[in-house]
């Protein structure tokens, strides 16, 4: 009896540029496959984010007509006269005080409110409603509300003043209480979202650690500080970039509330790109403080990266 033994055949080895070009095409494929996947979004944010960016850039380099078309390149000469201009000066200094009286007190306040709401009462729910509501109210309809309640002479607050025996404010006439009644309404407009996405964090914190906690005798402040606050970092970092970047950007509130006034106490910056743009015609320029707002707003935000994220506990 003859056995014959067989071997299985040897695998081609194949070159290794043809092996690396194979994967090299295999990558291209998967690329453009998520590309596909990918281009309605990045249609989308190419129409109404990207290019109208680039625009901005482009225009802030030019002198526009009333029209909006471009007359005459100047380079940065929108620039070098948007800084030394005392009026854009000013709407810097009451932006930054703007920011400076809404985002503390918006965050401090809507903490307060997610502390008390996350505790286990009988009929929290109908105060977490409340509390949150205001998310639910647009920036014309809330502005309105409180132009009624600054009202001189029906208003709530000057009706209060009376009752008690006090003399009457004039919240939006006047310089000094004129940025300080926005930043209210502000602050008032904002504080349903910081409270929802405060809430949020608060419940993701593990009840396990405050019964450990309770067990060794620690109380209610001590746990405050040393479980709650620490593990809500994240979600109050979160809410403070937010917040800061929205107290830039208000508008709509300062339009019909003050049209930025008086006195331009109330002309903060994205105020002041609407009237050179839309009042003045002055495309150019506007575009100009359009592109140093976005710088600023980027060096901020870069800046509560840098510090405040290290004292982020994410665990």
């Amino acid at each position: 009896m003859t056995f014959r033994f067989f071997q299985s055949p040897q695998p081609k080895l194949r070159h290794p540029a043809v092996e690396h070009r194979k994967m090299h095409t295999q990558e291209w494929r998967l690329f453009a496959e998520g590309l596909m996947y990918l281009s309605p979004a990045l249609i989308i944010l190419g129409v109404f984010l990207f290019y109208p960016m680039f625009k901005t850039l482009y225009y802030s380099f030019f002198i526009t007509n009333p029209r909006g078309e471009t007359v005459a390149f100047i380079g940065l000469e929108n620039y070098m006269h948007l800084i030394q201009s005392p009026n854009f000066q000013h709407s810097m200094i009451q932006t930054l005080k703007f920011v400076l009286y809404t985002v503390p007190t918006g965050v401090l306040l809507a903490l307060f409110l997610a502390v008390i709401a996350n505790e286990r009462l009988k009929g929290v729910e109908f105060f977490r409603v409340i509390f949150s509501s205001t998310l639910g109210v647009s920036v014309a309809a809330g502005a309105t509300i409180w132009l009624f309640m600054f009202h001189p002479s029906i208003g709530v607050f000057n009706n209060i003043l009376a009752f008690l025996g006090l003399a009457p404010v004039p919240w939006l006439t006047s310089g000094e209480w004129a940025l300080l009644s926005v930043a209210v309404t502000t602050v008032w407009m904002n504080v349903g979202f910081n409270f929802i996405i405060l809430l949020g964090g608060l419940q993701n914190i593990s009840e396990e650690l405050y019964e450990s906690a309770r067990i060794d005798g620690a109380g209610y402040f001590a746990q405050l500080f040393k479980i709650t606050l620490p593990l809500l970092s994240p979600t109050l970092f979160f809410v403070v970039t937010v917040t800061l970047i929205n107290a830039f950007q208000s508008f709509g509130q300062i339009h019909i509330l003050t049209g930025g006034g008086p006195n331009e106490a109330t002309n903060i910056i994205v105020y002041s790109i609407y009237k050179e743009a839309f009042e003045f015609s002055r495309f150019g320029f506007a575009s100009a403080q359009a592109i140093l707002l976005f710088f600023i707003i980027l060096v901020f935000t870069v800046l509560q990266f840098k510090v405040g994220e290290k004292k982020v506990h994410y665990q």
